[in-house]
């Protein structure tokens, strides 16, 4: 089972080559989470887009959902086919896939070819996240990864506060369409400039193979997880792009543009407009440019299949089966199952009716079921996707477990900050409520860097606890919030902490379960951390939001009559006030569970994590080794 090395020696830095295709990876991680949130300012529009009313919220839904779905449920997927085939592929076709994902979302006219498309930036999205956490691992060696790590995970935040803010800024000049057109343009560069860095990424022949199960409860996960390091093999024989698949490309580019836009100016014309007349049916796509494009799209295919060196086909097709063929494909299917279950069945929820969508609980046993193949599926492939050994050091199931948690508490700020907002200062404007969040997310980005520089000083569950500590106080500070709390500028000291709480988990967690994975798994393990996180903020927003919600229709329901309040008048602003306190009281059980929450996972971090050296072996320790 081939997987790549762990890149330079141990102590040595990266080459400045290498920092450069990291830095372009971690760009592309926060362009596609910036992807994640500008959709929500964008959702109405595109819900116009496609013929959708407002009414018709529910109908959308899959609008959001498909890109959950491409980003978390193929992760473990991604993961292990970025240890089989390294970390530059990956992110390439990551951001490939993502950019493909743009052009039909920008293109869409039908509710159909708009969901294929988010499904497409979500799985191209989420590919870049794993590949480029398990790059730093192939880097840098454990003590070293700590600053790395956290600013792969500040930039990232970063991405997370620049989503609304840009997509605001197109939507004021142009339509929605023009952000999945930018989204195009972004993921093409990204694209071309981390494939020009060949030589960049660590050799992927040499590692050590995954050690049986035997050795792994024989030898302490400390002496296991790192390959031998060695430096990474470069070539000097330089591969041209196919121009036969280039051109295919483009014939394939232009004649869907053409089908899609559908030009006025074409479609009038006597010769031109004969192009737009179907041959059979009514579809666009049975019209004479349809075929052409769909023929070019098939020949595009069989030419990538085919091709052979000296020219590098634009998409490796054997290549790429080859690597699929060394992973435990059935598993990872089955897999990806049990986690959509797990999304549809919170994603899809009205949590004004109740924490489970409607078919949630069918979802729900659709996933107990793929998951218990996949467990059977664990016990008997001969390679299976998770390896036995894998997650058996503690640190690394708690990793996973903490940052479920984490999730579930980060995404009660996430969510309802702005909505308190709303509730109590900003009553009209979605735009001033959403900026309240600023505060929160200027300090996120700040805290994971500061922990991944602790981490070289600090035990990993030391700061990961610490980190979570503060972010509960920040949310018990916000759970006694008033109705003018936010016009003062003490309540910046909670969203402030909050923020720099939950960033200072980032680091240490991801350093955790890196330090206690064999290295030949870096990818897979990156990935199940970031799927708990997602899967945490999905059950919580979920059931925090429905917890907040029976609040408020326990505390409406103890108002008295409006016409006792307000008489004949109608709705008066004391029955006004009486309704947003109830509001307020909804807001500030979100917030204390949420803190409950994230205290419990302190104490998980405490107690999970301890014994994973992010720090490396001191001097102590390896002169001890030597009598």
């Amino acid at each position: 089972m081939g997987s790549p090395s762990t890149g330079v020696p141990t102590g040595a830095g990266a080459t400045p080559q290498q920092r450069r295709l990291l830095a372009l990876a971690a760009i592309a991680v926060a362009f596609a989470a910036a992807d994640t949130y500008v959709v929500v300012l964008a959702l109405p529009e595109m819900m116009a887009g496609v013929g959708l009313s407002v009414e018709q919220l529910q109908e959308a839904a899959p609008i959001v959902s498909a890109f959950l779905l491409g980003y978390v449920a193929m992760l473990p997927l991604i993961g292990s086919v970025a240890d089989q085939r390294g970390r530059r592929p990956v992110l390439v076709a990551g951001l490939v896939v993502f950019a493909f994902g743009s052009l039909l979302t920008a293109l869409a006219y039908g509710l159909g070819p708009m969901i294929v498309g988010r499904f497409l930036q979500g799985l191209g999205g989420g590919a870049l996240v794993p590949a480029t956490l398990a790059l730093v691992a192939d880097l840098y060696p454990a003590e070293r990864r700590g600053v790395p790590l956290g600013i792969v995970s500040a930039i990232q935040e970063a991405g997370s506060l620049l989503g609304p803010l840009a997509g605001a800024v197109v939507l004021a000049v142009s339509d929605w369409r023009a952000i999945f057109v930018v989204n195009l343009l972004v993921g093409v560069v990204l694209a071309v400039a981390v494939g020009a860095h060949a030589n960049a990424a660590p050799d992927t022949e040499d590692a050590d193979p995954i050690p049986p199960a035997e050795l792994v409860e024989a030898v302490p996960p400390a002496e296991l997880v790192e390959a031998p390091r060695q430096a990474p093999r470069t070539s000097a024989r330089r591969m041209w792009p196919d121009p036969v698949g280039l051109l295919l490309l483009l014939v394939v580019a232009a004649a869907g543009g053409l089908v899609f836009i559908e030009p006025t100016a074409m479609m009038r014309d006597l010769t031109w407009g004969q192009l737009y007349i179907p041959v059979t049916g009514d579809s666009r796509w049975a019209t004479p440019l349809g075929l052409v494009c769909i023929g070019a799209a098939v020949l595009f295919a069989l030419r990538c299949t085919l091709a052979r060196r000296p020219a590098w086909p634009l998409v490796d097709v054997r290549g790429w089966a080859a690597s699929l063929g060394e992973v435990d494909l059935p598993g990872a299917l089955l897999l990806a199952l049990a986690l959509a279950g797990v999304i549809l069945t919170f994603a899809t929820a009205d949590p004004a009716v109740q924490a489970v969508a409607p078919r949630g609980w069918w979802y729900l046993l659709g996933a107990v079921l793929a998951l218990a193949a996949f467990v059977v599926r664990q016990r008997t492939a001969e390679a299976p996707l998770l390896p036995r050994a894998a997650l058996r050091a503690r640190p690394a199931w708690g990793a996973v477990l903490v940052s479920l948690l984490v999730g579930a508490a980060l995404v009660a700020a996430l969510v309802d900050v702005p909505l308190f907002a709303r509730t109590t200062v900003y009553p009209d404007s979605q735009l001033k409520a959403a900026l309240v969040l600023v505060r929160f997310l200027v300090a996120l980005p700040i805290g994971a860097i500061v922990g991944g520089w602790l981490i070289r000083r600090l035990p990993a569950e030391w700061i990961a606890a610490a980190g979570l500590v503060l972010a509960a106080a920040g949310l018990a500070w916000m759970a006694r919030w008033d109705v003018d709390a936010l016009r003062h500028v003490m309540a910046t000291a909670p969203l402030l902490l909050c923020g720099l709480g939950f960033g200072l988990v980032l680091a240490p967690v991801n350093a955790t379960v890196l330090a206690t994975t064999y290295a030949t798994i870096h990818g897979l393990a990156s990935s199940l951390v970031v799927v708990a996180r997602m899967v945490g903020m999905l059950i919580g927003i979920s059931t925090l939001t429905t917890l907040g919600l029976r609040h408020y229709y326990a505390a409406q329901d103890d108002l008295p009559p409006m016409s006792t309040v307000c008489g004949t008048h109608g709705l008066c602003d004391t029955y006004k006030t009486m309704l947003q306190q109830a509001g307020v009281a909804q807001e500030h059980t979100v917030f204390g569970w949420a803190a409950v929450l994230a205290l419990a996972g302190a104490v998980l971090a405490l107690v999970l994590l301890r014994g994973a050296a992010t720090r490396g072996v001191d001097t102590r320790e390896a002169l001890s080794g030597l009598g």
